[in-house]
């Protein structure tokens, strides 16, 4: 045993995990549902016990609960399918906690166990709200997420938070917690309206801002291509975006963000605000996008990004369909309340990442408000020197 003579136990641990990505192109069926029943890690000869949980919408469009089904049918030895739970979606399931219930209340009555496994299909908000229920009970059992959404599957669903909306205030209740794994199925995206599949690429753009210039040049010349859904070209900016918030998370040294920077949340305080401020009309990613704008236009003015370097961003954010501006930029004051918020999502003194050039982003602790003003009300201008070029 372990002996104190002061009283005292400071102790240094490390837990490990394993974070499991996978990118197929149609892993409900047959000829690629191997990638999912390999997942599936228990005793041989005895079938894996799965709770399915299906978003309403995404089970409409694309039949999903029928082929979940089917595939447990065509691999008895390997899974024993608990129960289809459907239930509705959206940014909708992540304002009330009763929302968690359904969940909760199907791993009690099934008796699913931290051995067993729940897998969660259907889009961001979806997959923050199933998370958090499933981090919960019993304090974890093991998540096998499958992102419906270009935003989950580049971006939130191969990340370690979960998260619903409480006092007003965006992911106020959640959790860190590594899933199982995730499968970022191509197939699944086929049904998304042009919308939200656009959605996602704003947090393409925000990390290839914060890594790789390179990255961030060829997703400005392939924009308009991942925007008319050419599937090669979304496919690479998936898998980029999915492998650089990936490389964040496991070996940037702060994957529970127990530190004062958040640089993943680049463009994000102002997105977080602008959310309720609009009762969630704003999609996450066109917040982002607007973020992104503001932000880079704020480094522009304050810390030496080039100009032409933040209309490249804008002009990029259009070129992928995303909306830019919003009559919510009209209202500056209510928009800089999320500074404050995002101060205290986090603890201690304010840091935000902004960006002195394309891969070269730097923490800051104090913003210039005057000059934040004037890049909210640049946001406009700027919209329209892009749409000149």
């Amino acid at each position: 045993p372990l002996a104190a003579g002061d009283g005292r136990f400071d102790l240094t641990f490390a837990v490990p995990f394993t974070h499991r990505v996978r990118f197929t192109a149609d892993v409900l069926g047959p000829a690629e549902d191997a990638a999912l029943v390999e997942l599936l890690d228990g005793m041989p000869g005895v079938p894996r016990r799965v709770l399915a949980v299906v978003e309403a919408g995404v089970n409409r469009s694309a039949a999903v609960a029928d082929r979940v089904r089917a595939l447990a049918a065509r691999h008895p030895a390997a899974v024993d399918l608990i129960d289809v739970l459907v239930i509705e979606g959206s940014e909708r399931l992540k304002t009330d906690p009763t929302g968690l219930l359904p969940v909760l209340e199907a791993i009690r009555d099934h008796g699913v166990d931290r051995r067993n496994y729940v897998l969660a299909v259907g889009g961001g908000a979806f997959l923050d709200a199933v998370g958090l229920a499933v981090a919960l009970a019993h304090r974890g059992v093991r998540l096998i997420r499958l992102p419906t959404t270009t935003m989950g599957q580049g971006d939130s669903g191969v990340g370690v938070k979960n998260a619903i909306n409480f006092f007003g205030k965006k992911n106020w209740l959640g959790t860190f917690a590594v899933p199982w794994a995730v499968v970022n199925d191509a197939a699944l995206l086929d049904t998304l309206p042009d919308r939200d599949f656009r959605c996602g690429f704003a947090e393409a753009v925000k990390v290839s801002l914060l890594k790789d210039p390179g990255f961030f040049d060829e997703l400005c010349a392939r924009a308009p291509a991942v925007a008319a859904r050419d599937p090669a070209a979304v496919q690479w900016a998936l898998r980029r975006s999915a492998g650089w918030h990936l490389a964040h998370i496991t070996r940037g040294g702060d994957p529970f963000e127990t530190l004062e920077a958040r640089p993943l949340d680049f463009g994000h305080w102002s997105a977080h605000r602008m959310e309720p401020l609009t009762d969630f009309a704003v999609r996450h990613g066109e917040a982002v996008a607007t973020g992104l704008a503001i932000d880079c236009l704020y480094s522009a003015r304050k810390h030496g990004l080039p100009a032409a370097d933040a209309g490249r961003v804008v002009r990029c954010l259009l070129d992928l369909g995303l909306p830019v501006r919003h009559p919510i930029l009209q209202d500056p004051d209510a928009l800089l309340k999320g500074l404050e918020e995002f101060r205290q999502h986090l603890g201690g003194r304010l840091t935000v990442t902004m960006l002195r050039g394309v891969g070269d982003p730097i923490d800051v602790h104090e913003v210039d408000v005057p000059a934040m003003r004037a890049a909210i009300a640049g946001v406009e201008d700027a919209v329209a020197a892009a749409a000149e070029d």
